[in-house]
């Protein structure tokens, strides 16, 4: 009973710190979520290329206000915010598949 107290306790504290991380990280203050922060390398740009037109459109607005915002150094009002439970790992699935395609094929060449 005891432990499983424990590892709920420590589940809600780690929660709580991953929340704290995401608000200092400062990205949501100006509209975007975690994957729209991914250095776009050629993986990156294959999974871009693969999202559905609505949800590729849904990033380019939120990069084009977050870099407005930024260049007239303001932040969103806080009701504006990306909340924690908002956001959406929206461009892993599709990253993670280009990843896996690009070993598939490096491995075989390497045979």
């Amino acid at each position: 009973m005891q432990f499983a107290m424990a590892q709920a306790s420590s589940g809600r504290l780690l929660v709580s710190l991953r929340k704290w991380y995401y608000n200092a990280a400062g990205f949501n203050k100006i509209g975007l979520m975690r994957d729209d922060t991914i250095y776009e390398d050629s993986d990156v740009k294959e999974a871009l290329r693969r999202l559905p037109e609505s949800v590729y459109n849904d990033r380019m607005f939120r990069v084009k206000r977050a870099l407005d915002l930024t260049m007239k150094q303001q932040i969103l009002p806080k009701n504006q915010w990306t909340k924690y439970e908002e956001d959406v790992y929206y461009l892993e699935p599709y990253l993670k598949e280009v990843i896996r395609e690009r070993k598939e094929k490096e491995d075989w060449q390497k045979k």
